[in-house]
């Protein structure tokens, strides 16, 4: 893991980076030993201290925006809120997913053992929103399981509430988990796509957030790229690959 986080915008209120896969966004209990997160490397970096606004699961990349005071934190937690940040996420899924569905499921908290310790544990499922459009399909004339080929698709993810792994539940549901989810996934799959492309990770990319500046009113579309790892994959599978191809 690299030493310095891409920063990807910056102004006098907020900095945006595009978070790694693997690096937490801040201490845990999930992780103990840990001892990179995104806050303190970045905090460190640019030489301020940060306040986080939203969180990126520790496997998902891509777009991770901070605030540079708690005033502005509260003034972006507000957008927020009032969901007017738009968020645009790149899946790999098993199977061939649909042309375009939007799912309306509520969730239910999901608790961590240790994190979510003091959570209300009985607390009703909560309203959640993704709207999906499938962009790439692939098969690969592959036998897995029952099935005589593997297939895979390429999935655009906007969420229209915030639920904790919204989207990974939610392409579950659609029997079109991310491939390597090992929580929501078909292992299966998972231990597959690791022999045959040498990927261990979450396929899953924060590849784009937009709002109004709260303080400027100029419309801002901050981008984070797959990286050539994931090009690869999307080489492989006979899908465009160039960085441009997936804004």
């Amino acid at each position: 893991m690299q030493d310095e986080l891409e920063i990807l915008y910056q102004d006098a209120h907020f900095v945006a980076i595009n978070k790694p896969s693997g690096l937490l966004v801040h201490r845990s209990f999930l992780d103990k030993r840990e001892t990179r997160f995104a806050m303190q490397m970045l905090r460190d970096q640019i030489g301020q201290h940060v306040f986080p606004v939203h969180r990126l699961d520790r496997p998902t990349s891509g777009v991770l925006l901070f605030a540079l005071s708690s005033e502005d934190a509260r003034v972006i937690n507000q957008l927020f809120i009032e969901g007017t940040i738009q968020k645009r996420y790149l899946a790999l899924t098993r199977g061939f997913a649909p042309e375009e569905i939007t799912l309306d499921k509520p969730l239910k908290e999901e608790l961590d053992k240790i994190a979510d310790k003091f959570a209300q544990q009985d607390k009703e499922a909560q309203p959640a929103v993704t709207d999906f459009r499938c962009l790439y399909q692939a098969s690969l004339p592959i036998p897995l399981g029952k099935f005589p080929t593997v297939r895979y698709s390429l999935v655009e993810c906007f969420p229209k509430t915030g639920r904790k792994h919204q989207i990974r539940r939610h392409l579950k549901h659609l029997a079109h988990p991310i491939i390597g989810d090992v929580n929501h996934g078909d292992n299966t799959q998972n231990h597959f796509f690791y022999d045959e492309f040498g990927v261990q990770r979450l396929m899953l990319f924060a590849t784009r957030l937009s709002f109004v500046h709260p303080y400027t009113n100029e419309p801002i579309v901050i981008r984070a790229n797959l990286g050539e790892e994931m090009l690869k994959v999307c080489e492989k599978l006979g899908w465009p690959t160039t960085e441009e191809d997936y804004q």
